[in-house]
């Protein structure tokens, strides 16, 4: 407890924020170094200036601070400082990283990680694309980093886990105050086997503004982001902005010309992000980052692959391969088919048991990309 004393103290001088508490550290070594300082070697630290240094003089260590530590080790997390070992390289070496990191679960040293992002107010499509290729890029052994949020967040922690793979959520609120609370559940799962941050202190809420500060610790603990959906006005753009002001890398996984979901990473892919269709795309392009990963086996998600895993019939197969990753009404299908309406009705309902296909309100039906175990 002793050694944040310090990490409190400075943190909480008016007028040092992230940036400012990075320069101090890398200037004097430590923040008991800095809170010694002469006033001339203050001064001499790029952003530094005499109010600062009075109120460096004046601020005592805030009478919270202690009871804030107390609270964290009591409920078994970890508040990493800047300078500890288990704090993310990557994060570290961004302009503005968190000073202290809070930490429920186990970061590991060196572990390589991939931000995995999108819209709140997901598709289908968007669902099933970001859990296949969340689980593909935890069976590399990577670390899925996302922010725990409904829709495109939520599916790729999920694609991790459901095959045993770590994922860390990083949140726009305090360990105590889990947001949104419909993920509380999740949250334990991703603590079991990853990591819950958050640079928040421990009972504060899920303040508006939030959200975009705790992005930039998505991008900027992993060598690259990838935007599965987004609309134009989503925050997922901003993710992938300051990933690429970090200088990491920016993927975007392509959707459908029609659905406003997919405006956004359509943009960012003809503003030079990388076209995502699988892992591979990803190892392909950071292949230094990720060492010694290795593609998996085969891809899950071919059409290929589904119909032998599930064991479709050839009319079966015929129905599945006229489905899309959209929704289709069941008029649009007998139309295409050509079949009688009663007939196409079993067949897609054996498809639905047999877990290739997902019905959905108002007769739409759609391929299930991620079918199978």
């Amino acid at each position: 407890m002793e050694t944040l004393r310090p990490w409190f103290h400075l943190k909480s001088v008016p007028g040092i924020g992230n940036h400012l508490f990075k320069r101090l550290i890398e200037r004097f070594g430590s923040p008991q170094a800095a809170l010694e300082a002469a006033t001339d070697e203050l001064l001499a630290v790029e952003g530094v200036n005499p109010r600062v240094v009075a109120a460096l003089r004046a601020q005592g260590l805030p009478p919270q601070a202690a009871a804030e530590i107390e609270s964290a080790l009591r409920r078994g997390y970890r508040i990493l400082a800047l300078n500890d070992a288990e704090y993310p390289e990557l994060l570290r070496e961004i302009p503005d990283p968190p000073p202290l990191l809070y930490v429920r679960g186990a970061l590991q040293p060196g572990e390589r990680c991939i931000a995995v992002v999108g819209s709140r107010n997901a598709t289908a499509y968007g669902i099933s694309a970001a859990r296949q290729l969340c689980a593909e890029l935890a069976q590399l052994g990577l670390t899925v980093v996302s922010g725990m949020a409904l829709g495109i967040d939520t599916a790729a922690h999920e694609g991790a886990l459901g095959v045993r793979g770590r994922t860390v959520a990083v949140l726009g609120s305090g360990l105590n105050r889990i947001y949104p609370p419909e993920n509380r559940r999740l949250s334990e799962r991703i603590a079991a086997s990853g990591a819950v941050v958050s640079e928040f202190a421990l009972d504060n809420g899920p303040e508006a503004h939030h959200f975009p500060v705790r992005n930039r610790i998505i991008s900027g603990m992993c060598g690259g982001t990838v935007v599965v959906e987004a609309s134009r006005q989503s925050g997922s753009l901003i993710t992938a902005r300051l990933a690429a002001e970090q200088n990491r890398e920016v993927f975007a996984v392509p959707g459908s010309v029609q659905s406003f979901k997919s405006m956004g990473t359509h943009t960012l892919i003809k503003q030079g992000a990388k076209l995502v269709e699988n892992a591979q795309d990803i190892l392909c392009e950071l292949g230094q980052f990720l060492g010694g990963a290795a593609a998996p086996a085969s891809p899950r998600g071919g059409a290929a692959q589904i119909e032998a895993r599930c064991g479709l019939s050839v009319e079966e197969a015929r129905v599945f391969r006229a489905l899309g990753p959209y929704p289709l009404h069941i008029d649009e299908l007998v139309r295409r088919l050509a079949i009688d309406a009663g007939k196409l009705s079993g067949i897609l309902l054996q498809l639905e048991l047999k877990g290739a296909a997902q019905q959905l309100p108002g007769k739409l039906f759609q391929a299930t990309y991620d079918a199978g175990p």
